[in-house]
């Protein structure tokens, strides 16, 4: 019996943030500098979007172990913080032909807000 949906939940601290920034080179102040954010319109730092889509990149290999990731859209409707659990999806959408469709989001547990949300297309 294959899987079509999985599920983890996961927070993410300003240490991983941070972690983040340095692997990836993206240090923008939004996500590592606290008091910059502080004055932002979110009020504090904010997860990297490639960190989300990391976490729900593993999640797709899951549901289809050694697929080739073809495309990937994704929006952030609302920020991801620090230290919020947070839900991560990927569904398999009904469809016929080679390629498969996932759908995915990231939302928030404690009010269900949407973060991140997409779709992608994998070759199995």
């Amino acid at each position: 019996m294959s899987l079509s949906e999985t599920t983890v939940v996961r927070s993410f601290s300003q240490a991983d943030f941070d972690q983040f920034a340095r692997l990836s080179g993206d240090d923008n102040p939004i996500h590592t500098d606290p008091v910059f954010s502080s004055r932002t319109r979110f009020g504090r730092t904010v997860a990297h979007g490639l960190l989300l889509c990391s976490v729900l990149r593993s999640l797709v290999d899951q549901l289809l172990p050694g697929g080739r990731l073809l495309e990937q859209s994704v929006m952030f409707p609302a920020p991801t913080f620090a230290d919020e659990p947070m839900r991560f999806h990927a569904e398999i959408t009904p469809g016929a032909g080679v390629h498969r469709d996932l759908k995915l989001t990231v939302s928030r547990v404690t009010d269900g807000e949407i973060t991140c949300r997409g779709s992608c297309r994998v070759m199995p």
